[in-house]
């Protein structure tokens, strides 16, 4: 993740931009598997699950896909 972050940033974030942040989507949440994969990381990194909250403004609602868009979209690797 890394590698791509770093590219990104210096192939086409402007410098008034914050740097890249990388979101990894997995089926499932493994604590232990978390902690060995981002151990070594010096970056800050936050590892939460992804849930539409209703309390989430209309507006805000919009700008996120739904829970049955990421599955639909992750599907296509399962197929590879």
């Amino acid at each position: 993740m890394q590698l791509y972050l770093t590219a990104l940033d210096g192939q086409t974030k402007f410098p008034d931009e914050n740097p890249s942040i990388g979101i990894i989507i997995c089926k499932s949440k493994d604590k232990t598997f978390v902690e060995y994969a981002l151990k070594r990381s010096n970056a800050p990194i936050g590892v939460a699950t992804y849930q539409l909250s209703s309390s989430l403004p209309d507006n805000m609602k919009e700008l996120l896909p739904t829970p049955e868009e990421i599955i639909k979209k992750l599907k296509i690797f399962e197929e590879e």
